[in-house]
């Protein structure tokens, strides 16, 4: 077997292949980063900070790259912008299954329904940017929801 950049940048933004998924596939994607979460979350605090920027910064050329080569402007496909948007998301909440599970609802939810700016990027901007901004807005919509949740049950 052959592999060749565009193969590469095709299976590096669809999460390794689950994009795939028949079903779901931002769902699955979404899934997908929090296992990288629970992964880099035991590491150092740069470790995850230098994370995300790589993946941010790549997501932009990987995801433009494979929208060309899927033909489609925002493919269902395309799931690094989900896992990235997690990892957001999750940036500064405490480390445990629950708070991972409300961030994934609400990341869900967020990066679905697209209220406010998530909505505006979304229809505003293209190419491997419009696919990584509208989730990079719902990573930092759930990560100011959680921080909000946060400290309300440490005031109570």
């Amino acid at each position: 077997m052959r592999v060749t950049w565009q193969g590469l940048t095709v299976f590096l933004a669809t999460g390794f292949g689950v994009g795939y998924c028949p079903k779901i596939p931002g769902t699955v994607g979404t899934l997908l980063g929090a296992v990288l979460y629970f992964g880099l979350s035991t590491h150092p605090w740069s470790l995850y900070v230098l994370t995300l920027g790589i993946m941010l910064v790549a997501g932009v050329w990987l995801c433009e790259q494979a929208a060309e080569s899927f033909g489609d402007p925002d493919p269902k496909e395309v799931v690094w912008d989900e896992m990235t948007g997690y990892l957001i998301a999750m940036a500064a909440a405490p480390r445990s299954l629950a708070w991972a599970a409300a961030g994934f609802v609400l990341f869900r939810l967020f990066d679905i329904i697209k209220p406010g700016p998530v909505g505006w990027a979304d229809r505003r901007f293209g190419g491997g940017v419009g696919i990584m901004l509208d989730d990079l807005l719902a990573g930092i919509l759930t990560l100011f929801v959680l921080g909000v949740a946060e400290w309300a049950l440490l005031a109570a």
